[in-house]
């Protein structure tokens, strides 16, 4: 049996999450995929009733489980308070989520810079630029001066041997091709530390196609011919950056799920916001959360050995892709009318339909 956890987040999370667990639930039943569902408090809900926005009574449950789904959050709307906290960085770092996955796929039904798109981004997670990740205390940036401000990176060859071997198997199951980007004609410690771990894992994997690209340059090929690409293995801030060049190639933030994994635990989270301007008028895009879930599923089926977990997944995408090309229950982001609740009860019936 897997035990999963259940976070709405924030916002428009309210919504999709409640759709993405009602998917999960529907290919966990015809697939006959035993899970125990836990639900969680976080973010502002959690804070209006529990004081904080990551209660620790929290963290400890989610560490007893196989992984959770996480809906978006909006920290940025959260009260001035010490215990108002975005606790999504919290989350990464207690459990050790070092690969944050996120696929980038076209589709025929929908506009798109480019069709035929189909490649991963895995970014390193925990380390780099980003300020909430690179210290135990304090902050990775500080201004010693009025007219001057310092930020830290940080690349460890821990963390980027960790992020590279990731990269390397989810290639070895697709189309065994892996690209490397960073900078390291610049940044020649730093990004040439994180080279030298790819090339070094790269010896262990013999079967996949390996080769580097420097950032600029692959930000640029990314834009002219994605077609190129099957996985991508970079750095915390230009992963973040090109990811999300990634996703406005095929549709934009709504067509971009996303997954958090670490050695032992996974967390299903998308890449867009939490929406606020949207969120209770029902036409949220739940796309990227489900499909979020459905890599969650397919992680736990190869971490576990559970082909049923896998058959689930792949139940979920198929039903996706299928309403997607239909385009007859879509919500208005994508061209149609559905309401996100009637869009996430067709993906199910669609799950049904083709078990």
């Amino acid at each position: 049996m897997l035990s999963i956890g259940i976070l709405n987040g924030d916002d428009i999370g309210h919504e999709i999450v409640p759709e993405t667990i009602a998917a999960m639930r529907t290919a966990a039943a015809v697939t006959e995929l035993e899970v125990a569902w836990t639900a969680l408090p976080i973010g502002r809900a959690a804070y209006d009733e529990l004081g904080t926005t990551m209660p620790a009574d929290t963290l400890e449950r989610l560490s007893k489980l196989d992984g959770w789904v996480l809906g978006p959050i909006g920290h940025q709307a959260y009260p001035k308070s010490p215990s108002a906290i975005n606790p999504h960085p919290i989350l990464r770092k207690h459990f050790d989520l070092y690969a944050n996955i996120r696929p980038a796929r076209s589709y025929l039904s929908l506009p798109c810079v480019h069709q035929g798109v189909d490649l991963v981004i895995v970014r390193e997670n925990n380390e780099g630029f980003q300020p909430d990740r690179n210290v135990v205390a304090g902050s990775g940036e500080f201004r010693p001066s009025e007219d001057m401000t310092i930020s830290v990176r940080v690349i460890t060859r821990n963390g980027s041997s960790k992020v590279a071997r990731a990269a390397f198997e989810l290639a070895r199951s697709r189309r065994k091709k892996l690209t490397a980007v960073h900078k390291d004609t610049v940044f020649k410690l730093g990004c040439g530390m994180f080279a030298e771990e790819c090339r070094r894992v790269a010896e262990d994997f013999p079967d996949v196609q390996y080769e580097e690209t420097m950032v600029d340059t692959f930000a640029m090929r990314l834009a002219m011919k994605p077609q190129q690409y099957d996985v991508v293995v970079t750095t915390n801030m230009f992963g973040d950056i090109l990811s999300d060049e990634a996703a406005g190639l095929v549709g934009g933030l709504g067509m971009a799920p996303g997954l958090c994994a670490g050695p032992d635990l996974a967390m299903a989270q998308a890449t867009h916001g939490s929406a606020p301007d949207i969120a209770g008028k029902g036409i949220a895009n739940p796309f990227a959360m489900i499909v979020s879930g459905a890599m969650l599923f397919d992680w736990l089926g190869r971490k576990k050995q559970e082909p049923k977990a896998t058959r689930a997944a792949a139940l979920i995408r198929e039903a996706v892709d299928a309403i997607i090309e239909e385009k007859q229950f879509v919500t208005p982001d994508l061209g149609g009318r559905s309401s996100t609740s009637e869009m996430g009860e067709a993906i199910r019936s669609k799950i049904d339909a083709l078990a």
